[in-house]
């Protein structure tokens, strides 16, 4: 089988989040889970998305970490069509459906942008205030005080919460860039914590910035990811955590930066609509190819 390794939310080779990607012969059917987790294992990156065609314009796509298969992935997903773009097999300026566990999603092939619904946004818990935000914050190695003030929103304080548009994750606000890069995790106590909250981990960012943009990171030590430079499905939830706050507009396109402090800095697009009286969540980004081959499965 084909497989490749593609940086995503990147224009530039060794930016962004790398993912594998692997093709299915046409007619064949996905190898069993435990060889997929061994592929992703044997890969070494933190998604490995393997897409079987399933009609013209449709794709049925399954993602596996190297310990187990998660729902949706937003930089394989946009890693994917990238690589059926350059083999010829999509063209651009179309819409092409993909099918998850998260559900069916559309993706939007452009030129130079490759941009894919997420799931059902959805908020979920609020980390309750007290001893509950402070343990959280311990972990990751903050103190709990002014965390969620934003200087943009002076009498609002943005609250830990868990948000989902395929994954759970916990929105962490943080005060400024320079706490988002003194985080340093007790991973071991992120990883109880995740459990005991049902998410896959933590995504960390700051709206007080000096270019004004959003900037993250990403924690998710439960699916042995230490922190990841992209994360499309995390990035979607936390636009549905601000514009649930009246921090985001509709039909604008936001830049989330993520990936700094690994020396992989990361460009991720979204944007919420409302269709059919929903609200929608897109992500997106470019890509690059780092490497190609075949696996003998």
């Amino acid at each position: 089988m084909k497989f490749s390794i593609i940086d995503a939310f990147t224009d530039n080779l060794f930016g962004g989040n790398p993912a594998g990607v692997v093709l299915l012969p046409e007619g064949q059917d996905f190898p069993s889970d435990e060889v997929m987790v061994k592929t992703a294992a044997e890969l070494r990156y933190s998604e490995t998305a393997f897409i079987k065609e399933f009609g013209a314009d449709t794709f049925n796509i399954r993602y596996f970490t190297p310990a187990s298969e998660v729902d949706l992935c937003g930089h394989a997903t946009i890693a994917s069509f990238y690589y059926l773009l350059n083999e010829g097999i999509i063209e651009s300026n179309r819409i092409y459906t993909n099918k998850t566990l998260a559900g069916d999603l559309e993706i939007a092939v452009n030129e130079n942008s490759i941009l894919m619904d997420m799931g059902e946004p959805q908020i979920f818990d609020t980390i309750p205030q007290g001893q509950a935000t402070e343990e959280l914050y311990r972990i990751m190695g903050l103190d709990s005080e002014n965390q969620g003030i934003c200087e943009k929103y002076p009498n609002l304080t943005l609250l830990p919460k868990k948000v989902s548009t395929g994954l759970i994750d916990i929105m962490l606000p943080v005060q400024n860039e320079s706490e988002l890069e003194k985080i340093n995790p007790d991973f071991n106590a992120l990883t109880e914590l995740s459990k005991n909250y049902e998410v896959v981990g933590v995504h960390a960012f700051t709206l007080n910035t000096k270019d004004g943009k959003i900037h993250a990171r990403n924690f998710a030590p439960l699916y042995d990811i230490d922190e990841e430079a992209a994360t499309g499905t995390s990035n979607g939830a936390l636009t549905y955590y601000l514009y649930d706050y009246g921090m985001i507009q509709f039909d604008r396109t936001y830049e989330i930066i993520q990936g700094e402090k690994m020396g992989r800095p990361s460009k991720i697009l979204t944007q919420i609509e409302r269709k059919s009286g929903k609200e929608k969540i897109k992500v997106g980004g470019s890509a690059v190819t780092v490497a190609v081959g075949e696996i003998n499965i």
